[in-house]
């Protein structure tokens, strides 16, 4: 038996804190126990009818432990330009968004957020590489916490991998 030997725990989705689209804080710790994605938004994107998308999958699921988390990021081609309080406004006007929102960050670069750093590097989640290419990239993460995939922007929201991942 080894003594003195304190075996660090390999971070998990459940040990960040971010703040939430109202300028709260979304603690990811009480999200333990349910199935979690994680996708870059923005307003004036091609592919910003997925809002659409990820609300049904949303309000179908969300009884089943399931949550989508919406993070705004302005990082590609300037398609998110506007405050928290724009976004939404934006959101729940045309889309009636109702799964969580956070605080815009950046998902990628220099003044990537701390959250998106351990979605993207392996050597913090354990599990893949990847880099956010586009607006609506798709993270799963599992009960515990862990990433278990992603998927690329163009990936319906309602897709049959994405629902028997929720369902099984």
């Amino acid at each position: 038996m080894l003594t003195g030997v304190v075996m660090a725990k390999k971070p998990t989705l459940h040990d960040f804190v971010v703040k939430d689209i109202y300028g709260d804080d979304f603690n990811f710790a009480d999200l333990k126990g349910k199935k979690v994605m994680i996708v870059n938004t923005a307003s004036k994107c091609g592919l910003t009818p997925q809002y659409e998308s990820l609300e049904a999958l949303y309000r179908t699921y969300s009884d089943n432990n399931f949550v989508i988390v919406g993070f705004p990021a302005n990082n590609f081609m300037n398609q998110e330009p506007g405050t928290n309080e724009d976004i939404i406004a934006f959101c729940e006007e045309n889309f009636g968004v109702t799964f969580p929102m956070m605080s815009k960050i950046s998902v990628k670069g220099k003044d990537i957020h701390p959250l998106y750093e351990w979605l993207t590097n392996k050597k913090k989640n354990g599990v893949s590489d990847s880099e956010v290419t586009w607006n609506f990239q798709k993270y799963l993460i599992n009960e515990e916490g862990e990433l278990v995939a992603y998927y690329s922007p163009r990936h319906d929201p309602l897709s049959e991998e994405i629902i028997n991942w929720i369902t099984e």
